[in-house]
């Protein structure tokens, strides 16, 4: 088939990389959003999914918004069979659904209809989720709602943050959406309505939502952790200043401190939660690069009263 893919950030270059290898469809051209100003000196930077398009000479498309005429009219002249899509991340209208033959089919990092949204993967690991995976549905105009062609599952380990396990998705969901392709273009596979038990819905996390409370419990603030790294970043505060949170473990043996209560040990940094304590094992203060968490202790000289979190 004639496919043209749409997507913008890493996550989606392996789904990218496996049509291109499959050797049975033509990926004529690549949808993905307008380069974006990026690093210290804010220089527009082209999308990941841009650049392995260039490589590979395929041609990139880059409208501002997806509804745009000269990108329907480009559309329309290429005339493809599908688009697959993975993390675009702009809303499609009906006018551009409506010009593949097949439509356009979505990689999407859930078993759905559960998690239906932006952010599937923090959602699943916050919520304490054992297993996750992907699925490749068609596009409607409602949310993440259309008829699945297929799924994969992948098992969510004990330490995944949600970069970890995005990654991993990425790839078995590369493999998944290649032999949708296939079974589209065979005529051999076919999408089945999503069940309407089930469903809940995966917001975009904001920078409010990876606050911790340190009131929760100890297993809560663990997985929102994990769930918001890499992004937006865990956080709490310290002497009024925000302190990243990238690594911590919980500790059940330790129940003796009250939530956000900070105790440094020779080697160790403990802090109270709503059940028994977290050890931080690495933390980012502003300004600062990442550090382990014992070296910054020393370094703040941290008071017998001080807490985390006000």
């Amino acid at each position: 088939m004639k496919l043209v893919f749409a997507g913008t950030p890493e996550v989606a270059v392996p789904a990218l990389d496996a049509l291109i290898a499959s050797g049975r469809h033509e990926v004529a051209a690549v949808v993905t959003r307008p380069d974006a100003p990026a690093g210290r000196g804010r220089r527009l930077v082209a999308s990941p999914v841009a650049e392995r398009a260039e490589e590979a000479g395929i041609e990139v498309l880059k409208p501002l918004k997806p509804r745009d005429p000269e990108f329907l009219e480009r559309l329309k002249e290429i005339a493809p069979d599908c688009c697959p899509v993975v993390a675009y991340g702009a809303l499609l209208p009906k006018v551009a659904l409506d010009i593949p033959a097949h439509g356009w089919v979505n990689l999407h990092f859930s078993l759905l209809p559960a998690w239906r949204g932006a952010a599937p993967v923090q959602h699943s690991l916050m919520a304490g989720d054992e297993i996750t995976g992907a699925a490749t549905f068609l596009i409607e105009e409602g949310l993440d709602s259309g008829p699945v062609y297929g799924t994969v599952t992948e098992e969510i380990r004990p330490t995944d943050t949600s970069g970890d396990l995005l990654t991993r998705l990425a790839f078995a969901g590369a493999g998944l959406l290649a032999a949708t392709m296939d079974g589209i273009q065979d005529g051999t596979l076919k999408a089945v309505p999503q069940p309407t038990e089930g469903i809940s819905l995966a917001p975009k996390i904001t920078v409010e939502d990876a606050q911790v409370d340190w009131a929760t419990p100890a297993l809560r603030v663990d997985r929102v952790v994990r769930g918001c790294t890499p992004a937006p970043g865990a956080w709490t505060t310290f002497r009024g200043e925000r302190l990243k949170l990238i690594h911590v473990t919980p500790v059940p043996e330790r129940t003796d401190l009250a939530p956000g209560q900070l105790v440094v040990g020779k080697h160790s940094v403990h802090v109270g939660t709503g059940s028994y304590a977290v050890e931080l094992l690495w933390v980012q203060a502003q300004g600062k690069k990442p550090m382990k968490a014992a070296d910054w202790a020393r370094g703040v000289r941290i008071g017998g009263d001080e807490r985390l979190g006000g």
